[in-house]
């Protein structure tokens, strides 16, 4: 099981908090640091300083980080034309040394859309599968050969497919609860499909479906989960994290991983059980470093 370090910066935070962030995580052993891709806080929150881009962001970490691995959950399809975005992509997986995945989705959130002028179309799903198609067809090209696409939504004509990754592939994450489309857009391109915030019962269902899906496209595909942690060293830090955060801490031994590192552990062995290799921690305070050590330091070392 491999522990994952998932920021939410447009909840309120700059790019020096979060390179505090990444750069603590390396240290204390993570896998990766991941970061949504949102321009808009939701909740309370006021978002104060103000959003960062997702890839501006993780350009600026892959050169101040050495080891872990960087990405997104997930990438709006909405937000960006899919050639462009296979060059940011590229690009930062160079600038990493090829430490770079792309989680890309279909895009949700309308209000974030119309704060910023980005336009919100009806049919979503559609889009995401050309981008998918575009992405990973202008990564694949060979060099010297020119990649055409004509579809609904995207044209390329004689595109050089221009740069590559310095990654063979660059692993692609999709994720969802869907039923039907979800498990078979993740058997045609997924490298990881991910499951944010369902319990391990919905996750062991969710998993067979894409599974059964991969099974017919000969994929071999890695399942993880998203969850947000909330891990104290007793109760009272524990439900003094969960105050930061606005939770209740009974809420979130329901919903997430909260409590001691023993029930912690307890809770992602379940998910273990269920299929999954990679969760991926929801951290909804980028300022509380002492979190991430404590979960370095009391729960990672008691997972296999």
């Amino acid at each position: 099981m491999r522990l994952r370090v998932f920021t939410e910066p447009q909840q309120g935070a700059s790019y020096e908090t979060l390179l505090r962030v990444a750069k603590a995580a390396e240290d204390l052993q993570f896998d990766a640091f991941f970061r949504s891709d949102h321009y808009l806080a939701m909740g309370d929150s006021d978002g104060l300083p103000g959003p960062t881009d997702a890839w501006t962001t993780l350009a600026g970490l892959a050169r101040e980080t050495s080891r872990i691995r960087l990405g997104t959950l997930m990438t709006a399809a909405t937000f960006r034309l899919p050639g462009p975005l296979a060059v940011q992509v590229a690009q930062v997986d160079d600038m990493s040394g090829g430490r770079v995945e792309l989680g890309l989705g279909t895009g949700w959130f309308e209000d974030e859309h119309t704060a910023y002028g980005i336009p919100f179309p009806a049919e979503k799903f559609g889009r995401l599968e050309e981008q998918l198609e575009v992405i990973t067809g202008l990564w694949s090209t060979p060099p010297g050969e020119k990649f055409d696409y004509r579809g609904r939504y995207y044209t390329l004509k004689d595109s050089p497919a221009l740069p590559k990754p310095a990654q063979p592939r660059v692993p692609v994450l999709i994720g969802g609860h869907g039923k039907v489309r979800t498990p078979a857009l993740a058997a045609r391109f997924a490298d990881e499909f991910n499951i944010p915030f369902a319990s391990v019962e919905d996750s062991e269902r969710q998993f067979a479906r894409v599974r059964a899906a991969a099974e017919k496209t000969g994929r071999d595909i890695v399942f993880s989960n998203a969850l947000v942690v909330c891990v104290g060293k007793d109760d009272a830090e524990t439900a003094r994290r969960a105050a930061v955060i606005g939770r209740d801490v009974e809420e979130l031994k329901e919903n997430g991983l909260a409590g001691s590192p023993a029930e912690v552990v307890d809770k992602i062995g379940r998910y273990q059980e269920a299929g999954s290799s990679r969760i991926y921690l929801q951290f909804l305070d980028p300022h509380d470093l002492d979190h991430l050590q404590l979960v370095s330091e009391q729960v990672r070392p008691q997972l296999s």
